[in-house]
């Protein structure tokens, strides 16, 4: 971006963000929840328009939140250390190991196996290994390792743009089956924890959204094989053996899947290991740095690993403290109190059809920051009001409205 359209860029967020701060002051908002909005607006409005870099942004409210005393500096940087985090630091650097040794083209040739070689087939298998790899993986990630893959299988344009579909919409898909697979999904824990409620274990999570993605994932297959669907390929993909550092690479993702299931509670049966998951998560990726298995090197794959987006989750943690400490969760709620009569499942279609369609010009990750703490208030309003509260229900629906950010 030139000089003359990021200050055109950072102007525009200025003004946005005064207008909505105003706007608040005027609707009876207190003068802190008032500056916090307009904050906010300044923030979502550079992540839009890209203003300034996505981790400068993410930073700012370091800065803006003690300015306008809405946190204190210690109360708002805490956030950028949050567990939430150190589970995602885990994550990618298993994430860069599997690339690095080429597992993922092992991981996706045997699955791409399991399918004829027809159009709907190929188009079926890309989906489910690309929601397979990015469950585990970045949706972007998953999408970069697979489309050159995609791309070699067939020479006809037609079948190619289907193809990147497949994996592009896969990818989306596949983020939401995991607690680490896409970083709203994270977020989410993050305000849970913040919020004193009991994190959503790793295999519960997938018990609740798996369901939903392979509806998901039959619905993109059929759509994507329309007109194509008995299409013969021929598709011959060399069969090579794993070399020793994919084995490596695979034993430690089989161990952690091992130590994830067992550290699982299956009340009243088992209690669970008690270990965190972050920890687990990064001890896992350390442990690639150092012998017998020596996958990753520091000084070759720290540029690798997105500290902008550790930083973003830190902006979206602070907002969701700072939503709490300042009432402003409370206040915006109450405009909303008349919506607690209806049932939970239009409410569930209004904020899912919501979330779908901003997440088309904002970022999920910022979005989600945003709307959860409404999210979780607006549930307890509702089922306060009809008599039928549990903890249960703010968490499926926020979990359900996350997966909708991601698609």
């Amino acid at each position: 971006m030139n000089k003359a359209l990021q200050v055109k860029s950072i102007a525009v967020s200025l003004i946005v963000a005064l207008f909505i701060g105003v706007l608040a002051f005027l609707f009876d908002f207190e003068p802190v929840q008032a500056s916090l909005l307009g904050i906010i607006a300044l923030l979502v409005t550079l992540w839009t328009n890209d203003g300034l870099p996505l981790g400068v942004v993410s930073l700012l409210p370091i800065i803006l939140f003690p300015a306008f005393s809405i946190l204190g500096t210690k109360a708002t940087a805490i956030n950028y250390a949050h567990p939430i985090i150190f589970l995602f630091l885990g994550g990618f650097m298993i994430a860069i190991a599997v690339e690095k040794s080429g597992l993922h083209i092992w991981i996706a040739d045997k699955i791409l196996n399991l399918f004829p070689n027809t159009a709907r087939g190929i188009i079926t298998s890309l989906a489910i290994t690309s929601g397979t790899l990015s469950s585990i993986l970045s949706n972007t990630t998953t999408t970069l390792l697979l489309i050159p893959i995609a791309l070699f299988i067939s020479d006809n344009p037609r079948l190619k743009m289907r193809f990147a579909l497949a994996i592009a919409y896969g990818a989306s898909v596949g983020g939401i089956m995991t607690p680490i697979g896409t970083p709203p999904n994270l977020i989410l824990l993050g305000i849970m924890q913040e919020k004193g409620m009991e994190l959503i274990p790793f295999f519960q999570w997938m018990w609740m959204v798996i369901p939903l993605a392979v509806m998901m994932f039959l619905v993109v297959s059929f759509v994507l094989s329309i007109g194509v669907r008995d299409v013969e390929i021929e598709r011959d993909i060399e069969q090579k053996p794993l070399d020793r550092q994919q084995k490596k690479v695979l034993g430690v993702i089989a161990a952690l899947i091992v130590l994830l299931l067992g550290n699982a509670p299956i009340e009243p049966y088992w209690s669970g290991f008690g270990l965190s998951e972050s920890g687990i998560l990064l001890s896992a990726g350390l442990l690639l740095f150092a012998p017998p298995f020596n996958i990753l090197d520091w000084e070759e794959d720290k540029a690798k690993i997105p500290f902008r987006i550790m930083f973003l989750f830190g902006a979206g943690f602070s907002i969701a403290k700072a939503f709490s400490g300042t009432g402003l969760a409370d206040h915006t709620a109450s405009y909303l109190v008349h919506m607690t009569m209806l049932s939970p499942i239009i409410l569930l279609a209004i904020i899912a059809a919501m979330v779908t369609f901003t997440t088309e010009i904002t970022s999920n990750t910022a979005l989600i920051s945003i709307m959860l703490p409404y999210i979780i208030k607006l549930y307890r309003l509702n089922f306060a009001y009809m008599g039928l509260w549990s903890e249960n229900f703010p968490v499926s629906m926020a979990v359900a409205s996350t997966s909708f950010s991601s698609l």
